[in-house]
């Protein structure tokens, strides 16, 4: 075997429940619920998973639904309510603590924020797409420009931990700098563009 192939062969990607060589833009992902983490599943497996309950739910195949969401829901009252220190965030339900949990992506990585629950039911009652989140396998994710208005979206889970990747990648100085915001802004829209509502 020659040492290009063998070297490709090792960087190959495998799914994490059989060990099938899968393809990087091919493959789903599962939430390993116990374990708060991400499994590359190949299309077999991850079907398997798909059906409520299955395994007995301590796997769950990660949603494939975009939505955009009203930006009135996440205005400054109600971002300020959240209390999350910049404007990007993301939320989704945890299944096991049957509570939201909060993230923000900076340089290292995403950060867990205490979330008043108030305000995320005021929230919630402002949007009523966010009544069917399905817990851990979806987010609602939040962009907040300085001079924009909101953007907000339910997405995949696997979508925020990109985007934290992102962040963590691109970061410069304090605050992030020009080329981050650039490449978040541009992320933004391709989300826009594979909304279904």
């Amino acid at each position: 075997m020659n040492v290009l192939r063998q070297a490709a062969s090792v960087a190959q990607e495998r799914c994490e429940i059989c060990a099938v060589p899968i393809a990087p833009e091919g493959h789903g992902h599962l939430v390993d619920v116990a374990n708060r983490r991400l499994l590359c599943a190949c299309r077999a497996c991850f079907l398997l998973f798909v059906p409520q309950g299955a395994a007995q739910g301590r796997y769950r195949a990660v949603s494939d639904r975009y939505v955009r969401l009203d930006p009135a829901a996440f205005d400054g009252p109600s971002w300020e309510a959240l209390q999350i220190p910049i404007g990007l965030a993301f939320f989704f339900l945890n299944g096991t603590t049957h509570r939201v949990a909060a993230f923000y992506p900076g340089p290292g990585g995403a950060t867990e924020s205490s979330l008043s629950l108030d305000a995320w039911e005021a929230i919630v009652r402002a949007e009523a797409a966010l009544t069917d989140l399905q817990p851990d396998v979806e987010a609602v994710l939040v962009y907040r420009e300085r001079t924009a208005e909101p953007l907000a979206f339910v997405v995949p889970i696997d979508v925020c931990y990109e985007l934290v990747g992102i962040v963590r990648r691109y970061w410069q100085g304090f605050e992030g700098g020009s080329e981050l915001r650039d490449r978040v802004t541009r992320y933004f829209e391709r989300l826009g563009e594979r909304c279904f509502a």
